[in-house]
């Protein structure tokens, strides 16, 4: 092993020296699949659509100006704010809100009781929480939509049981788009949860049982402060594909469970489209995750040097 480590100032820079060229598919892979749309994204959303569909490279605002104000059919009459589009924009956060807790509150035991059997049975329980991931997402939600359907398996196994006289309207309901996230991103939140509750020292609990503190106390003062970060994790890992979802809201909800991903995935289909109205929404969704994103980022670092 020695071998492999730098010996000298000189040889050290060496090896720093092959970073470079190492991480140039890296960089290529980012530039071509991540920087290049989202500008081209940004681009479009300031473009003017056209009529018959597709934009005029004619640079302006009406993009954001239609998220934010209705001005009337016409475009001619005072200002006023436009809830509608803010109603959808709040309901994809309130949607992913609810469903980031639930898989937070299934996905802390889980991840707590994998972390906690022996080492030779925990990859058996990792591949039965990724198994579902085998299958493509559309599927998934699609199955889970002839499971909740008013003559699907679980509306008949509740009659035959005698406790419902009828079934359930559950599709087309926020319930049954919150469940729709739920099973789409519940893995997303047991994996890092998981990987920070394996490394945790079980002696510390032990510790505190000693000193005669209750199973309540250990885990709010000892456990959840140092398995946080997995559970920060977790909760951006499933908040954010939550917040900008489609195929659930689409295939398991209706009309009044209407989301920004699906507005946005509208925007975009047929002739009739509106790109740069649907470029712009996506622009202001990455605009709040990333705002998120940074004042979290912030908060850790003030954490850490308080520390």
């Amino acid at each position: 092993m020695a071998g492999f480590l730098p010996k000298s100032g000189a040889e050290s820079t060496g090896y720093r020296g092959l970073v470079g060229p190492l991480l140039l598919p890296t960089w290529v892979m980012v530039g071509v699949f991540l920087v290049i749309p989202v500008a081209l994204m940004a681009i479009y959303s300031f473009l003017t659509k056209e009529f018959r569909g597709g934009v005029i490279w004619d640079f302006t605002l009406a993009a954001y100006d239609q998220f934010f104000f209705n001005r009337g059919l016409f475009g001619d009459e005072p200002p006023s704010i436009e809830w509608t589009y803010i109603a959808i924009f709040w309901r994809s956060v309130w949607q992913a809100g609810v469903a980031t807790l639930l898989c937070l509150a299934v996905g802390f035991p889980t991840a707590w009781f994998i972390a906690t059997r022996p080492a030779a049975q925990r990859g058996v329980w990792l591949f039965l929480v990724t198994v579902p991931y085998w299958v493509n997402l559309l599927i998934r939600t699609v199955s889970l939509k002839f499971l909740l359907r008013d003559n699907g398996p679980l509306n008949g196994s509740l009659m035959s049981l005698g406790l419902i006289d009828g079934p359930l309207p559950l599709v087309n309901t926020d319930l049954a788009v919150q469940l729709g996230l739920f099973y789409s991103y519940l893995p997303f939140m047991v994996l890092p949860i998981y990987a920070a509750v394996e490394r945790y020292n079980f002696a510390l609990s032990e510790a505190a049982a000693d000193l005669y503190a209750s199973r309540w106390v250990t885990l709010r003062e000892i456990v959840l402060p140092v398995v946080r970060p997995g559970i920060v994790a977790g909760c951006i890992l499933v908040f954010v594909p939550s917040l900008g979802a489609f195929l659930a809201p689409d295939l398991l909800g209706g009309a009044k469970t209407f989301m920004i991903g699906s507005l946005i995935d509208e925007q975009f289909k047929g002739s009739q489209g509106n790109w740069p109205f649907g470029a712009a929404v996506s622009m202001i969704l990455m605009t709040l995750v990333m705002i998120v994103l940074i004042l979290y980022a912030r908060a850790q670092a003030k954490a850490e040097r308080r520390s």
